[in-house]
Parts: structure tokens; sequence; C-alpha cells
């Protein structure tokens, strides 16, 4: 069974001015493309996209891109995002994408297919996948670590993990413990032979530590905490912060800082005689 989050309108805002995109991991879905099916780049279809920042990457290698949501207010922020003419948006849920068979040369999810019911998307990419096109899934752990100047890591990251662990009993049992399993057990049950499993690509983005604070409240556990308890969510916040900017001996939130992201990513390429 797929799961819903992240559908509020404050939350779609949020999601749009904070999550980080991952630019590095697109290169390596295209040239991963580039060797495995050649100069067939008709359609991608981003599936969970969100409010586009992931789909609007895949504009200039593909003819068609088109990003698909369950979420109204998600799609509504992604129309504001600097749509490319060759992108566009459907609502729809990912195990029900509305495509023909064999009409899609990429299926990609970014940071989603974990909310999905996972054998029901599995069937779906691989029916409007044609012969020889390709499955991208991709995410990362939630531990985030951060650097700034001369600061040791170790105690940045420290202060980090008590947010972290402090957001843990919040998580959804949909997505259990481990996202990365949850990557792994899809990547098992994928049924083509040819794929790949990449692990720990580390991107590296300069924010304000406000930027930082605020991309972790994005997070569908903060999310969860704020509807339960908003006061406790704030003193969690505000807490975090002024403990990383004592460490830091900053006085702005406004301080740069950079935000190490942890992703995984597994490619799978459906065979052409499937």
């Amino acid at each position: 069974m797929a799961v819903r989050v992240f559908e509020g309108k404050a939350h779609a805002a949020a999601y749009l001015q904070y999550r980080i995109t991952p630019d590095e991991l697109i290169s390596r879905i295209m040239s991963y493309m580039e060797k495995k099916t050649p100069n067939q780049f008709n359609l991608a279809v981003d599936v969970g996209c969100g409010s586009g920042q992931g789909t609007i990457l895949l504009a200039p290698y593909f003819t068609k891109v088109v990003g698909t949501d369950v979420s109204p207010a998600q799609l509504q922020m992604a129309l504001t995002n600097g749509c490319p003419p060759n992108v566009s948006y459907r609502e729809s849920p990912a195990e029900e994408l509305p495509f023909a068979p064999g009409e899609v040369d990429l299926v990609t999810a970014m940071a989603a297919a974990h909310w999905f019911d996972r054998k029901r998307f599995l069937l779906e990419a691989d029916r409007v996948l044609r012969p020889g096109g390709c499955l991208a899934l991709l995410s990362y752990t939630m531990d985030f670590e951060l650097e700034y100047g001369g600061v040791s890591n170790t105690a940045l990251n420290h202060i980090c993990e008590e947010y972290y662990t402090a957001l843990r009993p919040f998580r959804n049992p949909h997505i259990g413990t481990s996202s990365m399993k949850i990557y792994s057990d899809l990547f098992d049950s994928c049924p083509y032979p040819d794929k790949e499993w990449n692990e720990c690509v580390r991107v590296k983005r300069i924010l304000p530590l406000s930027g930082y604070i605020g991309l972790l409240e994005t997070f569908s556990t903060y999310q969860a905490l704020l509807q339960k308890d908003p006061a406790e969510a704030e003193r969690l916040s505000n807490n975090i912060r002024n403990k990383l900017m004592s460490a830091m001996k900053v006085s702005s939130p406004d301080t740069e800082v950079t935000v190490v992201v942890k992703y995984f990513h597994w490619l799978a390429h459906k065979p052409r005689s499937h």
C-alpha cells in the first residue's frame, strides 16, 4: 500500500525552497542511459516528482519530461519552478501511471519510491518502459553532515545527530528504520538482469544554517512531530540551531555551512526481448 505525505501547501512550499537537487546523480543516470540505450531519449517520467526540482534537471536530455505526483499542492509548486517548455506535470499515483505500454524511455523516482506500493510500482514501471528503457531510483540517508571552517566536524555532527535521534520515533511505519534497505529490496526485486547498485555518493551544497534547518523541517519525521506537538517541534529546531551556532561561534543563522548529503541509487536496463 502506498502512503500519501507532503501534501499540505505550506509543506509543499518548504519542499520547493529547501530540498537539495541531485544534479550529480542526473549525470550518472544519463551516462548509464547513453551506454545502454544511446539516442533514444524521447520521454522521461519522474514519479513522485514533488515540486519538480529533479524533474527539470532531465529537461536538457529528453524531448519530453513528465513529472507525476499524487499531491496537487506539490504539482502547483512545480509549475512555479521555472518550468521548461518540454516539461509537464500530471496528478497520478506511482502505481497507475498515465502512459501506454512501452511508451517511456526512462522511469525515475528521486527520494520518493520508499512511499510507493513497491511491488505494484515495479510492475507499473515495467509496463510503461519500452524494451531497452531504463529505471533509476535514488534517495539518501537521513544523517546529513555539516562542515564549517575550522570547527570540528565531529562536534557539529554530534549536535546534528541529536536532531535525528529526536525525530526517529516519528518515522512512518511504512518506511521502517532504514530507507537504504527499502531500496536494496527494490533492487533485488527488479527482474532485469542488467542492473547496478551505487552506494554513498557524497553531494555537498553550501547553504545558510537556517536553510539546513529548513531542509530538515521538510522531512516527514519533523512534519509528524509538528502535527503532534507544534511547540515541541519549534523548540527542537531552535535548540539545535542555537547549539550549532554556539559550536560555530557565530551569531547569525544566515552563516553559510557545507551540507553533505549521502545519496545511494540503482539503475536497471529493461531487456530488449523482455
